[in-house]
């Protein structure tokens, strides 16, 4: 890695974020029809859950519009129009209109209802009121609670343009993650010396422990490679994966992967993506200290209590032992069903 053009960033520039917007608050446009927000609000959810976006009215002008837009991870300059309500009636747009509409618990309550979420549902929202000359909004974001992984090609290290490290993900039943779903991670404990992109094409690593072969003694935080060519530069993949309506179980036996393909359909199940694994690992606490065979033909296994004889690391974690040879009969099954 060429370290040189590394950026950090660190808890004390985000400390900041929430305070600095309350502390200027007061110079913003006052608000005469729509009701303030809390300062940093942020609706949480999970995948599959229905959600509310809050949105209300002080008063009803005589003639008015309400338009929700979806603002992030949307490119700029791309304006993602949900839904566009006068009042009387309401319509919907692009991919998130089927699964939205207004909440209408009152005649000023014009608050957005998502239903079914999925995982590129996360991001930031606006509710816009459009009365002529007096247009204003307000924004809320939408976290879809979940976790981030690192993922590598089967190729080995760096082998994944963007649009390729994007369809890896979705492979694993996940999305590329956001910087935001990283940094979160990143508070989290998620410590990885290898770079990955993200979905807006932008590439970064988290260290929590500087080390020489990580960056070197730069302090703890997101290195960051900026922007990169989306078809020329290659790098592995920062995944993001929330809940999920199946579980995870373990066949063990010592099995190739073949094998561990139909153990698992005679379960009446399907080997488990990468993504599914995590997603067992961190919200159903999936512990288990055996190698198994995943869709991807990696193998992995899942710890939340570390112990000694269990990769020996000190934190909780899914460890890898790459991509064996599949005709190796050395491993259970991780199944999906």
């Amino acid at each position: 890695m060429k370290f040189a053009a590394v950026l950090i960033l660190t808890i004390s520039y985000f400390s900041g974020i929430c305070e600095a917007y309350h502390e200027d608050k007061h110079d913003l446009k006052k608000l005469h029809y729509l009701l303030e927000p809390l300062v940093c609000d942020e609706v949480t959810a999970r995948r599959g859950e229905n959600v509310t976006l809050p949105c209300v009215l002080r008063t009803k002008p005589s003639h008015f519009k309400v338009k929700w837009t979806k603002l992030e991870p949307t490119p700029r300059g791309v304006e993602n129009i949900i839904l566009i309500t006068n009042g009387h009636a309401q319509k919907q747009y692009g991919v998130l209109g089927p699964r939205a509409h207004l909440r209408q618990k009152h005649e000023l309550d014009v608050s957005l209802r998502l239903t079914d979420l999925e995982l590129e549902d996360d991001g930031r929202y606006r509710c816009e009121l459009i009365n002529g000359i007096d247009d204003e909004s307000v924004e809320i974001t939408l976290r879809i609670e979940g976790v981030v992984f690192p993922y590598q090609s089967k190729h080995g290290r760096y082998k994944l343009t963007h649009a390729e490290a994007k369809q890896a993900c979705a492979e694993q039943d996940a999305t590329l993650a956001t910087y935001r779903q990283l940094y979160r991670a990143w508070t989290e404990g998620l410590d990885w010396c290898n770079a990955g992109w993200l979905i807006d094409g932008t590439v970064h690593y988290p260290i929590l422990k500087p080390r020489a072969v990580c960056g070197g003694d730069l302090e703890p935080g997101i290195r960051s490679y900026g922007p990169k060519h989306r078809t020329k530069d290659h790098f592995d993949a920062f995944c993001f994966t929330s809940a999920t309506t199946g579980s995870v179980f373990f066949i063990d036996r010592h099995l190739n992967f073949a094998e561990a393909v139909q153990a698992c359909k005679e379960e009446g199940a399907s080997l488990a993506r990468v993504g599914q694994l995590y997603s067992a690992w961190h919200f159903q606490r999936l512990d288990r200290c055996d190698g198994g065979w995943l869709q991807d033909g990696s193998v992995r296994f899942p710890i939340t209590s570390p112990r000694k004889n269990c990769g020996g690391l000190t934190e909780p974690s899914v460890r890898s032992f790459g991509y064996p040879n599949k005709h190796h009969r050395l491993y259970g099954a991780y199944c999906y069903r």
